[in-house]
C-alpha cells in the first residue's frame, strides 16, 4: 500500500515550537519515526512538508493516481484553507487527518476543520503517535 503523508505550514519548525503542545521532535525526527512505522507495517510511505499552500494543493492533486491512502496535517490551514478541502475532495482513497496537539480543546478558531467532512478518521492530541495511529488505520482498511 502506498501512503502519502502531507504536513503543512510551520511544521518545519517542530522542535522550536512549544513542546507542551507539539512535543520535542524535529520534523526530520518525526519523519524518521513515520518511515520506521511504515516499514513495520509494510507500507510504502512518502513524507512531504511545505509552507506553501499551493504546493500542498498540488501534492493533493498528484495523489489522485499515485497513492492508496493519504495522511494530512494541514496545520493552521486546517481551519480556513478551503482550497485544500477542494483539492482533497475528489480523492476516492481514504484520507486521515492528524494533529500533534489536541486542536479540539484549544482556541475556538482551532476547533473547526475544513477537511473534517472528507476524512475517514481523525487523530488529534496524540503527538507523533497520531501518525502511527493513522498508518495503522490505513493498513487495517487495506486488508
Amino acid at each position: 500500500m502506498r501512503v502519502l503523508v502531507l504536513n503543512g505550514v510551520n511544521l518545519d519548525i517542530l522542535g522550536r515550537r512549544d513542546p507542551a503542545l507539539y512535543g520535542g521532535l524535529t520534523m526530520a525526527e518525526l519523519e524518521s519515526r513515520i518511515y520506521e512505522w511504515a516499514r513495520e507495517l509494510e507500507l510504502a510511505v512518502q513524507c512531504r512538508q511545505t509552507n506553501d499552500e499551493g504546493e500542498f494543493v498540488k501534492w493533493c492533486h498528484d495523489a489522485y493516481a499515485s497513492v492508496d491512502g493519504i495522511v494530512v496535517n494541514p496545520a493552521a490551514w486546517t481551519h480556513y484553507a478551503w482550497a485544500i478541502h477542494d483539492a482533497l475532495e475528489p480523492l476516492t482513497i481514504p484520507i486521515v487527518e492528524v494533529h500533534l496537539s489536541n486542536v479540539d480543546e484549544r482556541e475556538e478558531w482551532r476547533q473547526h476543520s475544513v477537511v473534517a467532512d472528507l476524512v475517514a478518521a481523525r487523530f488529534v492530541g496524540h503527538g507523533p503517535d497520531g501518525y502511527k495511529m493513522a498508518l495503522d488505520y490505513l493498513k487495517e482498511r487495506a486488508t
